[in-house]
């Protein structure tokens, strides 16, 4: 086998093809690895366009063989590792491609098809640079060659939409030259070691080798095995004194975040978490030969590693402030504020800064955490500006006044006090963030009370609960009647409402509360130990003025909890830009699968905004990538809708039925591929998931929760009677195959046809449906079966769609294989035998992949 380091340019161009093999898996990559390289990318991009002269970035490795020759046929290598990346750099350029030409660029557009993506002058399969694994083939070809199926559900189209996505918010701020600088960074300074198999190596055997190699060593281990063959002579007692005691009480995962915060706060603050070793290795390069200075260097990651396990568990902490604050970040959760609060604690330790002004700093970060998520300011770079944070403090000031300042700035985005109350006013709180992020902000602002018998939130079980019923009965709609707007529907007014902060409490009587009427509820919130639930029960009615009302009384709470930038209250930090939601919109509409469309309402219930704004928006910028998905909400194309001038494109109708959309007599498009606001948000990435959804998280089988069964059961005999007899055959037919029922945790008692394929130590659940027996609706959880094998294949869910559609009543639209679609539960009662021949397909798929072991 032959090694070299070479751009990628030089590995794809010439006549040539790329070949994935039939035992190498799909192409895989999701939203997380596309902005980890993406991010890279912007990096370079911004080193080049500053003027410096950027290292090329390592992508890693990509082993090839050579295939088989035939005449006059193009010279094939064989993709034995590294297809992932691959597929994703050639996604990429097609997305490149084709934006340069969107944007009229021709020249540019038709140099990277030739040099990178295509064999200009052959034919047949022969012509694509690339030829992924044959389930991926259609999706990536049709993106090549620009097909109106391009960008579908799958991982290829998701990848080349959000590259799309991706250039297109890019060149709005950076011009053509931008375009261009991205094109050099992807060809020029993206580097990978191509790793050539030479003729009769066994390539199957390679692959293997090469993903079956076992458990490696962790970037500490590497460090701790490079630093103790230098301690020839004292490595024992450092060892014993020092490196033991921190490895036991930090463990691998944490020593290693260790030694990689150790560094970002030594100034390399762009160092990735994959190349600890090599910076610590280089950086202690000079101490080889000093046994004694070396001792030193790890008595001081041991000294950090004791303020590091304070950060993560506060209670080690003796100062009260200081444990409060960092007890509310620990319970805010993840490891973004850990740069910060490290450098804090070592101010502390070296006497530089007190413990009141660490823990006023840290309130400053709790605020700033807390502002961007409840006015959903986008979370891309807020790691980096953490990373940044300790190099760019202003030293000569008080820690407090230091990190309010480098928070504030402009480009870090810290809403304004005005941006926060429009945001609890209008915004979808419930799809934000983490569901404990959303219970820790509602549990601070019952706190704000100050009751005196204030809740312990450590023993309560409370959950997140809608006043305003998610699933409103007819009763809650006539109510919103009497405020909604001129061409307003109620259940419109009630999209725009429901999930914001204004309609939303802590309750542990979650199911009892349901969508019962507002005097209901008003005796059970009455009953609560909390104040804000007390409140919410004083109020004579619950409608659209009283939700509003109740968002700006915890807006005021909110403000004085939560501090905002230097500057004022009125400081627009994010911009009108950000702050009115159009950023995200754009991001949805790439989000968008071919084959899909949505509403003006839709898009307003998920940026907290209007229909009308949305249209206006829109309208002012008909350029925007996916514009023509959105729809009016009987489904027809807006009398309004413009191409922006000098695009030469079909009207939209033209394009969403060459994608698949099927439009009626009198033009509206088929409702089964409306994708709702909540499969939007889903799509951006967001939590929004309900409770009945899903089963519970320690759940009971049926015969062990008969008061649940019974529950479903009538529920399903009284509002589904024509049903009734199919779901019950369906259900029964599904525990004679091995199977058993589940059942949701809400007033309207769903239920899930489980199949536990784990072992006895480990359950590990699958199941293929959710009923509804009152909303009269069963969901095929796509959204679940894509993380859990063997359906996190996509050809498996692929079949279970289309079996599922040959069933007369179902037409489940393949822009919804990520998602949860849904079909009447009306089919059942006429075609319960049809779903049986679905369940047992599916029980038989499970058990075959579970008899292979895969």
């Amino acid at each position: 086998m032959r090694a070299q380091e070479i751009s990628f340019i030089k590995l794809v161009q010439g006549e040539k093809q790329f070949q994935v093999p039939l035992y190498q898996r799909t192409y895989s990559w999701g939203r997380e690895q596309l902005e980890r390289l993406w991010e890279d990318v912007l990096e370079l991009v911004d080193q080049q366009v500053s003027g410096s002269a950027p290292a090329p970035h390592f992508l890693g490795s990509v082993v090839l063989a050579p295939g088989q020759m035939q005449a006059g046929s193009v010279q094939r290598w064989l993709v034995v590792d590294g297809q992932q990346r691959l597929t994703t750099l050639m996604l990429a350029f097609t997305a490149l491609s084709h934006h340069l030409k969107q944007a009229g660029s021709l020249r540019g557009a038709d140099r990277i098809h030739e040099q990178i993506l295509v064999n200009k002058y052959l034919e047949g399969l022969d012509h694509y640079r690339l030829l992924p694994t044959q389930a991926d083939r259609d999706a990536f070809t049709a993106c090549i060659q620009s097909r109106a199926e391009a960008g579908g559900g799958d991982n290829i189209g998701t990848a080349y939409r959000f590259f799309l996505g991706a250039l297109a918010e890019g060149s709005e701020s950076g011009g053509d030259e931008w375009a261009a600088t991205v094109e050099t960074v992807l060809k020029d300074l993206l580097s990978i070691v191509e790793i050539t198999a030479e003729p009769g190596d066994n390539v199957y055997r390679i692959f293997e080798s090469i993903n079956n190699t076992g458990v490696g060593l962790s970037q500490s281990d590497l460090l701790r095995n490079y630093v103790f063959m230098l301690l020839r002579e004292r490595g024992e007692r450092v060892y014993q004194e020092l490196w033991l005691p921190m490895q036991q009480s930090l463990g691998p995962k944490r020593l290693e975040l260790l030694v990689w915060l150790d560094l970002i706060l030594r100034g390399h603050h762009k160092t990735k978490q994959s190349e600890i070793y090599r910076e610590q290795q280089k950086r202690l390069q000079p101490l080889a030969d000093d046994e004694a200075a070396l001792e030193r260097e790890i008595a001081g990651l041991a000294d950090r590693g004791r303020r590091l396990m304070q950060i993560i568990e506060p209670s080690r902490i003796p100062s009260p402030p200081l444990r409060e604050v960092l007890e509310r970040l620990a319970a805010w959760g993840g490891q973004t504020h850990y740069p910060l609060a490290l450098h804090l604690l070592d101010a502390v330790e070296a006497g530089t800064t007190s413990t009141e002004e660490a823990a006023d700093a840290l309130r400053h970060v709790e605020s700033y955490l807390v502002r961007r998520l409840i006015c959903q300011t986008p979370t891309t770079g807020l790691n980096r500006i953490f990373m940044d944070a300790p190099k760019d403090l202003e030293t000569d000031r008080p820690a407090p006044e230091a990190v309010r300042r480098f928070l504030s700035a402009r480009r870090r985005r810290w809403p304004s006090d005005e941006e926060l109350r429009q945001a609890i006013r209008s915004k979808p709180f419930y799809w934000s963030g983490r569901p404990l992020q959303r219970s820790f902000i509602l549990r601070r602002l019952e706190e704000s009370y100050e009751s005196s018998e204030p809740v312990d939130f450590g023993k309560a079980a409370l959950t997140v609960e809608h006043v305003l019923p998610q699933r409103p009965s007819r009763a809650w709609l006539d109510l919103l009647a009497e405020e909604t707007e001129e061409n307003q529907s109620p259940q419109e007014l009630h999209d725009l409402l429901v999930h914001t902060l204004g309609n939303l409490t802590l309750t542990g009587d979650n199911p009892k509360l349901s969508n019962h009427p507002f005097q209901r509820k008003q005796q059970i919130l009455d009953a609560s130990a909390l104040r804000m639930n007390a409140e919410i029960a004083s109020c004579e009615r619950w409608g659209k003025r009283e939700i509003l009302a109740r968002a700006d009384r915890l807006a005021d709470r909110a403000t004085r909890l939560w501090p905002g930038p230097v500057g004022g209250p009125t400081v627009a930090a994010s911009g009108t830009e950000e702050a009115s939601g159009w950023g995200e919109l754009r991001a949805a509409l790439v989000a968008m699968p071919s084959g899909s469309w949505t509403t003006y309402g839709d898009m307003a219930e998920l940026i907290g905004s209007h229909p009308v704004a949305v249209g206006s928006y829109l309208a002012s910028a008909p350029s925007v990538i996916g514009a023509h998905r959105v729809l009016t909400a009987e489904g027809k194309v807006s009398a309004g809708f413009r191409w922006a001038e000098g695009r030469d494109l079909p009207p939209p109708r033209d394009l969403l039925e060459s994608e698949g959309v099927a439009f009626d007599t009198f033009g509206r498009a088929h409702a089964a591929h409306r994708l709702t606001a909540a499969e939007l948000a889903q799509l951006l990435g967001k939590d929004v998931s309900p409770a009945s959804s899903s089963p519970l998280s320690d759940p009971l089988p049926d015969d062990e929760n008969p008061e649940a069964a019974e529950r479903f059961r009538s529920q399903l005999r009284e509002h589904q009677p024509k049903a009734a007899a199919g779901v019950e055959a369906a259900l029964d037919f599904w525990r004679a195959q091995g199977g058993h029922l589940e059942y949701g945790r809400s007033e309207e008692t769903s239920c899930f046809p489980m199949l536990d394929t784990g072992t006895t130590s480990r359950r590990q659940l699958v199941w293929p449906i959710a009923v509804y027996p009152v909303s009269g609706t069963v969901e095929v959880v796509f959204q679940y079966l894509k993380d859990r094998s063997p359906f996190d294949d996509i050809e498996q869910r692929r079949e279970l769609l289309s079996r599922l559609n040959k069933i007369d009543g179902i037409d489940l639209p393949e822009a919804k294989l990520a998602l949860r679609p849904s079909f009447p539960l009306g089919v059942l009662a006429e075609h319960s035998e049809e779903i049986c021949e679905v369940l047992d397909w599916f029980v038989m798929t499970v058990a075959l992949h579970v008899a292979r072991g895969d």
